[in-house]
């Protein structure tokens, strides 16, 4: 495997980073991840534009977007354009002493590819006890800092789920620990809006643009009371939730599931930079 690491090419067992490295002791970085599809990146635009906006977000030096998209091509050629792909993007704060203080180094930029998760045709998904603070000082930044995400994806499964929901103070509705979620309640296809806590996703917006679609909160009691849901992100573009809690939902896909599916596939094999 090829890896990219601060502009220079090498294969995994030369690519390393410092013991030091802010991201590694104290989740100090951004990233973004990106589907390959055809031997190219999806969205790449967006994404770029995200992790610069996580950058500004958590303090950290703006990464340059046409260093990083010449570093994505690279590790795409390198690769041999793969057909299918799942292709990572992580900036760090870089070597730093030990603590929360930043140092004064270069970033830690890596680019690496990896493969792409088959979903599966639907999934099932738990509400976890945990809230989502939607007025934290890393809301809506797309951090390294995942753990929380672990611990989540961990009590999904212990209960057979592979999907973890958020609600977030207000006991409103927000995410999932990869993926913005959508439902249909009262005939309408509705979204939290990115004031709830949510992450600006990429394919989120992109549906929302191409298909519609209502941003209003939504207690969350009303994702298992809906006529149908369903996931997005960036790796799975749609995926219908079957149950929630243990309680399946009337259709997997419904209808509008199956609308929003067939646009979104159509709209996204006209451009790879939509």
């Amino acid at each position: 495997m090829t890896i990219w690491l601060n502009g220079a090419l090498l294969d995994d067992a030369q690519a390393r980073i410092s013991v030091f490295d802010h991201g590694l002791t104290v989740g100090d970085g951004v990233f973004e991840t990106v589907k390959v599809t055809g031997g190219m990146p999806f969205a790449l635009t967006r994404h770029l534009r995200r992790l610069g906006t996580s950058a500004a977000g958590l303090g950290l030096p703006a990464p340059e977007p046409e260093v990083i998209s010449a570093g994505v091509f690279a590790v795409l050629k390198a690769s041999g354009n793969p057909d299918r792909a799942r292709l990572r993007i992580t900036v760090t704060g870089g070597e730093s002493p030990l603590g929360s203080q930043r140092g004064r180094g270069p970033l830690t930029v890596v680019i690496a590819l990896g493969e792409l998760n088959d979903w599966g045709a639907s999934c099932d998904a738990v509400t976890v006890p945990w809230l989502r603070n939607e007025r934290g000082a890393l809301t809506g930044i797309k951090t390294t800092s995942y753990a929380e995400n672990v611990r989540a994806l961990g009590y999904a499964a212990e209960r057979g789920a592979t999907e973890a929901i958020f609600a977030n103070t207000h006991g409103n509705l927000c995410e999932g620990t990869g993926s913005n979620v959508f439902l249909v309640s009262g005939g309408e296809l509705v979204t939290p809006p990115l004031t709830a806590g949510c992450l600006a996703g990429v394919t989120r917006a992109l549906l929302l643009e191409w298909f519609g679609g209502v941003e209003r909160d939504v207690p969350v009691a009303e994702l298992g009371a809906a006529s149908e849901a369903f996931l997005v992100s960036t790796t799975r573009d749609i995926q219908p939730i079957r149950a929630v809690d243990g309680a399946a939902l009337p259709a997997a896909p419904g209808p509008v599931t199956r609308d929003a599916a067939r646009t979104f596939a159509a709209r996204a094999a006209l451009s790879c930079d939509p």
